[in-house]
């Protein structure tokens, strides 16, 4: 969807109620002639020029500030292809009641490809990547981690195995026991600087590339495993549940009594802000 033009002339550029960006369009009085139709700056569209220079397109170029924005961008890159719905039919005839009706052949659901999108595919180029890596953060309430075991094995067995017990957030307290510098970061902060040996199932140090942590989301309906969370995003290398739970060196029977100590749910802004992320 387009957005619609003439725009109003601003003298300074803003942020409107909803995040959006009202760009500075001044009235400086010069205007070209389209096809009969007089143009001035209310009719310019966002654009970087650099880039209309680089690929000889039209690029429309806008700032945004919000989720919904990005969220957009990243479905559409991996929706996959463009799909058509071709149905094929025969005209009737004097003996329509005697045909055999094939549903099979009289649909196919069918990928295309344009002729650029096939170039580039053949000559296997990129079709989109991400910088930085980004790693997905679980975590869970004590003795609540998840198991994944297969069809044929004996629970009993896969309880008894040592992995039950280890888990990407338990390897992190463990983590945070034998590195020092692990103790000044936050979950989210922790793969930034070390990195999860999936066999070894432990953190070691990183030695290269670029990674952010993302901590998984939790419904503020969830009860304690959303308390957890919201003070993940605030203790640094805790060793134990305990000690995620000690305020003022005040041990707290639930997360929820945690977070109400150290002033994390004094108002409704918590609840607020996730609503809205929700929305969007």
């Amino acid at each position: 969807m387009y957005p619609t033009f003439s725009k109003k002339f601003v003298e300074t550029t803003s942020i409107d109620d909803d995040g959006y960006p009202i760009y500075r369009r001044k009235d400086d009085g010069k205007v070209i002639t389209k096809t009969g139709v007089d143009l001035d700056n209310r009719y310019v569209v966002p654009h970087n020029r650099f880039l209309l220079l680089r690929y000889g397109a039209h690029i429309n170029v806008e700032w945004c500030n919000q989720s919904r924005s990005i969220k957009y961008l990243f479905k559409y890159v991996n929706k996959g292809n463009d799909r058509i719905t071709a149905t094929f039919y025969k005209t009737a005839n004097e003996n329509a009641e005697e045909d055999e009706v094939d549903e099979v052949s009289m649909y196919y659901n069918c990928r295309y490809i344009s002729p650029c999108e096939a170039a580039w595919r053949i000559f296997g180029y990129n079709i989109h990547y991400r910088d930085p890596s980004v790693i997905r953060l679980g975590f869970h309430l004590p003795n609540e981690q998840s198991v994944i075991f297969k069809d044929h094995e004996n629970l009993d067995e896969v309880a008894r195995q040592a992995s039950v017990k280890e888990s990407i957030f338990l390897g992190w307290f463990e983590a945070n026991k034998e590195y020092q510098e692990a103790r000044s970061l936050t979950y989210a902060e922790f793969p930034t600087k070390f990195v999860w040996k999936a066999q070894e199932r432990v953190w070691a140090p990183r030695k290269s590339h670029s990674v952010i942590g993302r901590v998984f989301f939790v419904p503020p309906g969830s009860g304690e495993i959303y308390y957890l969370r919201l003070f993940l995003n605030f203790v640094r290398g805790p060793i134990s549940y305990e000690e995620i739970k000690t305020v003022d060196d005040v041990l707290y029977e639930t997360f929820r009594d945690a977070c109400y100590a150290r002033g994390l749910l004094d108002d409704d802004k918590e609840y607020i802000d996730a609503i809205e992320e929700a929305s969007s």
